[in-house]
């Protein structure tokens, strides 16, 4: 286990927010990240921290069917990542925290730095 610091937490084990969480706050960080747990959610993350976009612009964006663009949108409203807002006959979607996106990112980087692309040579 690393003792690296977390930011805004001290060091791993030492009492601050990442210690002192309660069991209802770790099963609500649970939660979001088995919403976040899907490529196709991740993408959708990325694009919309982009900019605000209705399912349409996501489905172009994703190469992907409208009903399976429209699945992945209600488990992340559902887990409170996004929020869609009625514009007559189209639904625009948002972040509700940029916290999401910052999770996203870093676990992207995170992996980049742990599995190189495939033009490194493992022994």
């Amino acid at each position: 286990m690393s003792t690296e610091p977390i930011e805004g937490s001290g060091r791993l084990g030492a009492s601050g927010p990442v210690a002192d969480s309660d069991a209802a706050a770790r099963e609500a960080a649970a939660d979001l990240l088995r919403a976040l747990a899907s490529p196709t959610r991740v993408a959708i993350v990325l694009s919309l921290r982009e900019r605000v976009q209705c399912v349409h612009e996501l489905v172009g964006h994703l190469g992907l069917s409208q009903p399976l663009v429209s699945q992945h949108l209600r488990v992340l409203k559902d887990a409170g990542v996004v929020r869609g807002q009625r514009n007559g006959r189209e639904i625009t979607y948002e972040l509700l925290d940029d916290h999401v996106a910052h999770i996203v990112v870093d676990a992207l980087v995170h992996a980049n730095e742990t599995h190189p692309g495939p033009s490194a040579v493992s022994e």
